[in-house]
């Protein structure tokens, strides 16, 4: 495998005009230089590239074992590569200074999760997690589990994970059996948790001293469905009254997945009270658990998407590595490598374009993440309708690419990317799971489509859809970018169509939940394609200043070629989702599903 590269140059260039008129005037970000931002970019890299990089393919191979004590023993390296990010601060940078964390705009903590996602997948799902834990504890948690458990999870030293699933329940979390009962006064404030979760990401390992699980469960007299659901925090070990770790809890490590990929990321069931009950403590109220756990969920399913396009950026180094190492065929009459070939260059490409493009929406979008939280009054909460918006198309759009861009590089490599020892077989792998968790594709879809467009009329898309047109407009006033203007105006246009028939037909009484289950994934399709060529078209213009400043550096024209493939030829890919919908669902509506 060739060896992984932090892409600190073309984070920056994403990031430099983000910071520079937004994310470092907002209060609370008055140390965030950029020279300091700098800094974390190439320290970052450092830790990604020297450290991380060299364990994703022997983490791959050698996997996850189960001790016959319930433990769980991680690949060679990957315990001291973990204690190596949490000894630098690293899980702290993106949480607040009043928790102990640096404060640092969500945009550079997105740009140092995605170096590490792209150098070792499997070991960035660890912290990622526990991201998604503090945040949850930090919105809901009483004083007494913040002081107690927040401090060690946001140095690093202990780990936290997201219990949702169970055999029966799937993605209908409304199932949930896990029960959660309360202690009586004596023993204390507590329950004893009784179930099985499956699928628990990190859920059992030694890389840090304790791991905190937050548990769907709910209590015996609660109601049936999703208002019977509570969130319940459950140590490893138990914590005593001076801080210090105590005594084992009941939940162990049923078993580890045996998975397609992300071998070396520990993917367990866990055992809730197979003795007196696993201790647990309620988070936020009773009652309002999926409420709760969202606020992780969101958090997890924008670092999805991120880590989607650190996949992908993976992929399309190794491909270009490939490419220009591997002598095959004739161009014009002599030996040449397979990068100047048009049909592979038309790949590599293609590579490149929409990775850059997934990475400035993923940005864009933690940008307005840093607004809605810092911002001034009444811009707050247009950037929090915008990021709700947003969060869906990351993670649906970037991982559904990222897959298309591993496999095509699979496909530079010809037959010697079908065998494992090249390294690229292993990026495909690793990177179908993000289609998967942290809510379906398919859920993301039906969560743009459904909720966030119907509860506020398509306002919130239809301010993004002003500034792609806005962008377009740009473009075309450049008479060498003007073409690209057209082409980005014609989807804005699309997009528009295209809200307005699923608004429409989404809202019908009668039609309407079909409507919307027929229509959602081809309608994120078409956003995630016109939001990625608008933030192209961003980079196209930004690129033109730059040459006009007198900078002939090759970097910018490459932007301006990918910008160029991303307007031309993928976007006019991703507007034919309108005909799709307005193909109409008749024939889904009409089909019956019947063994062959």
């Amino acid at each position: 495998m060739f060896p992984f590269v932090a892409p600190v140059r073309d984070l920056r260039f994403v990031l430099e005009e983000l910071l520079e008129h937004r994310s470092l005037a907002l209060p609370g970000f008055e140390e965030a230089s950029p020279d300091l931002v700098e800094a974390v970019l190439e320290e970052a890299a450092r830790l990604a590239g020297e450290v991380w990089g060299p364990l994703n393919a022997s983490g791959d191979q050698q996997g996850c074992t189960r001790r016959s004590d319930g433990g769980v023993t991680l690949p060679d390296g990957f315990i001291e590569a973990y204690q190596a990010y949490a000894e630098g601060g690293w899980n702290g940078i993106g949480v607040s200074e009043a928790l102990g964390g640096q404060g640092l705009p969500e945009v550079v903590a997105s740009s140092v999760q995605e170096m590490l996602h792209g150098a070792n997948m499997a070991l960035g799902l660890c912290p990622m997690l526990t991201a998604g834990a503090i945040e949850a504890l930090a919105h809901h948690g009483s004083d007494a589990l913040k002081a107690s458990y927040l401090p060690k999870l946001v140095e690093g030293s202990w780990t936290g994970t997201m219990n949702l699933t169970e055999p029966q329940a799937g993605s209908d979390l409304s199932k949930v059996r896990t029960r959660a009962v309360p202690c009586p006064d004596e023993e204390g404030d507590h329950f004893r948790l009784f179930g099985q979760k499956i699928f628990i990401t990190w859920g059992e390992h030694d890389a840090a001293e304790n791991i905190v699980h937050l548990v769907l469960a709910r209590k015996p007299d609660a109601p049936e469905g999703n208002k019977g659901i509570s969130l319940f925090l459950v140590p490893k070990f138990l914590v005593n009254a001076d801080g210090s770790l105590g005594e084992r809890n009941d939940v162990t490590c049923a078993s580890i997945e045996h998975k397609l990929g992300i071998h070396g990321s520990p993917t367990c069931t866990l055992s809730f009270g197979e003795g007196d009950g696993a201790i647990g403590y309620l988070v936020g109220e009773e009652g309002r658990g999926l409420n709760h756990m969202f606020t992780m969920m969101n958090e997890a399913r924008h670092k999805v998407g991120i880590q989607g396009i650190g996949v992908a950026e993976r992929a399309c180094q190794h491909a270009f590595a490939y490419a220009l190492d591997r002598v095959q065929g004739k161009v014009r009459g002599r030996e040449a490598t397979i990068s100047e070939h048009l049909d592979v260059r038309r790949m590599l490409l293609s590579m490149r374009a929409r990775t850059d493009a997934l990475r400035a929406l993923a940005l864009y979008c933690a940008a307005q993440l840093d607004v809605a939280r810092h911002g001034g009054d009444g811009e707050r909460e247009v950037a929090q309708a915008r990021a709700d918006v947003l969060i869906p198309v990351v993670k649906a759009f970037s991982t559904d690419q990222a897959v298309d861009i591993a496999s095509m590089g699979v496909q530079v490599h010809g037959g010697m990317g079908f065998i494992e020892e090249t390294g690229a077989a292993q990026l495909l792998r690793d990177a179908r799971i993000a289609p998967i968790y942290e809510g379906t594709n398919g859920i993301q879809a039906l969560d743009l489509a459904g909720r966030k467009l119907q509860r506020d009329g398509g306002a919130a898309l239809a301010g993004l859809i002003e500034e792609v047109e806005a962008t377009a407009s740009e473009l075309r006033e450049d008479g060498e970018l003007a073409a690209l203007g057209e082409s980005l105006a014609a989807g804005a246009a699309d997009l528009e169509a295209a809200m307005q028939r699923v608004l429409e037909q989404g809202s019908d009484s009668e039609l309407g939940p079909d409507a919307i289950q027929a229509y959602a994934t081809p309608f994120l399709s078409l956003a995630g394609h016109v939001l990625c060529a608008w933030q192209m078209g961003r980079a196209a213009l930004k690129a033109r200043a730059a040459q006009a400043a007198g900078s002939n550096e090759p970097f910018y024209q490459a932007k301006l070629a990918a910008a160029d493939f991303a307007l031309r030829q993928w976007l006019p890919v991703g507007r034919a989702n309108r005909s799709v919908i307005e193909a109409g669902m008749a024939c889904l509506a009409d089909y019956e599903v019947t063994l062959p």
